[in-house]
Formats: C-alpha cells, structure tokens, sequence
C-alpha cells in the first residue's frame, strides 16, 4: 500500500497541533500516526513554522541544540546521524532559579554548551573552525520534552516537535576551550541531591566538538548559519531523567563546575 505524503495544508495541521500542545501542556499522539506519510524533511519544515511563528511574535532564536547524538538513540529510532531544533531566547532559564510550570513530560540532560564569538558556517566546517569560533564553554542543561503522548517518538515526529526541546540551563562560570579535553570531561547529574547518572562529554559522538561542526555543516546546507553570540547545545553526557514538580537537578562537570534548576 502507498502511503500518501503530507502536503501544507497538512504540515501547517501538524505545526498548529504541536503549537497547541505545547501552549496548553496537553500533549498529541505521534504526528507520525496521523500522518503516516511524514518524513524528515516534512518534520523540519514544521519545525521552522513553528519557530517561524514564535519569531513573529517577538521570540528571538539565540542559537540550536543536537539531538539523537548517542548511539543507543540512533539505533532506537532507526537513523545515522543526529537533528536538530531551535533555541529561542524564552526558552532560557536562569541558573538555580526554577522553571515555569508549562510541560507535558519534562527530562533534564547535562551537555556541554558552546558559546560562539564569531560566525560559524561552510559545508567543509571542522574541529579547528569550531573551536576558533567558541568564545567559551559552560555547564548546561537541556530540559527536554515531548509535545507527543508518552514519549512515543519516531525520528520525524521528534524533529517536528524541535527536536522535544524545550528549556536550557546555563552555568555562570565560563571556560576557555584552550588546552582543554572535551571529550575526557566527566559529569556527575543529581535529582534531589542523590547521584542519578555520570558520564563524560565523549559520549556526544566521541567528542562534543564534532556534534557541533555537523549541525554548522548540516544547517549551511539549508542556507542558515550559526551566528556569534549563539549558544549550541552539542549533546547529552548521559541519558535523560524525568522529573517532576518540586525536583532540584544539579550537574557538575569536571573544570567547567556546576548548573542547577528547579521545577515548579
């Protein structure tokens, strides 16, 4: 049986739908269920409506976030390489200070953010450009979440959804990339004040650094660079824990030191 595509009338369904769930904390079935015919490209053009649509009323995108970079989440969801998704300035929370009470299924992952101090473009980008281009890097978390029921994802029905991002959390304190290790960085995340997962920053595709020359690689490839001043959030050094309201997450890194944030 051939499986109809999706034209814009329904990709502009899909975005309304996401854009619904997230406003009212009340999340949809698979995009992908409804809509069987969806396929990557589709889910990024309604991913970008979407920022499209937050821009328009005043949102600003401050930078983009990977997702999909460790392995056992590639084989899950069936793919090689890892997406995408925006990173809008209402997005952000401040370091210990506590989150507005406005997701489906929230989870908080600790990655290594890169900040940039000059432009980052080109199909050829490399380690060196990326690391010439960072003006620093800081302790991060990414609160993730899904505007699709129980986290029942496909590869399209996440990158449609911003690749479920949904909150970022940066550190104070910042470091120079200069003679350090990225990849050796280990990290130790905390719910509550108990250790819930270690890891290290090479669990990002070996090193963190290489999850941001492909998303600088991938987006000139759509016409769209990363700009300085942008914030990348290359990764997760662990899997994903939930949390729920009143959790306090705390990640501290090795050198870069630590991030907290609390859930309303």
């Amino acid at each position: 049986m051939t499986v109809a595509a999706i034209d814009e009338i329904g990709r502009q369904a899909v975005a309304d739908a996401l854009h619904d769930a997230e406003r009212h904390g009340r999340p949809i079935p698979p995009v992908t269920e409804m809509w069987p015919g969806l396929d990557a490209d589709d889910a990024y053009a309604i991913q970008r409506a979407n920022v499209e649509r937050r821009v328009n009323a005043g949102a600003v995108v401050r930078g983009h976030k990977v997702g999909l970079t460790a392995r056992a989440m590639q084989e899950m969801l069936g793919v090689s390489q890892p997406d995408y998704g925006h990173l809008l300035d209402d997005m952000f929370v401040a370091d210990g200070g506590t989150t507005a009470d406005r997701y489906c299924a929230p989870r908080v992952e600790p990655e290594v953010a890169f900040v940039l101090d000059a432009p980052l473009h080109g199909a050829g980008c490399t380690v060196a450009d990326v690391l010439r281009a960072t003006a620093f890097v800081v302790p991060a978390l990414e609160i993730i979440d899904s505007r699709i029921a129980d986290w029942r994802i496909t590869l399209a029905d996440t990158i449609a959804d911003n690749a479920s991002s949904a909150g970022v959390v940066l550190g104070a304190r910042t470091t120079a990339v200069d003679g350090l290790d990225l990849a050796t960085l280990g990290v130790v995340l905390r719910r509550n004040g108990e250790i819930v997962e270690t890891g290290a920053a090479g669990a990002v595709l070996g090193n963190p650094v290489l999850a941001v020359a492909w998303l600088a690689k991938t987006l000139h490839g759509l016409g769209v660079g990363l700009e300085a001043g942008h914030v990348v959030l290359p990764g997760s050094c662990t899997r994903a824990i939930e949390v729920g309201p009143g959790d306090v997450v705390r990640a501290d890194f090795d050198v870069l030191g630590g991030v907290s944030v609390r859930f309303s």
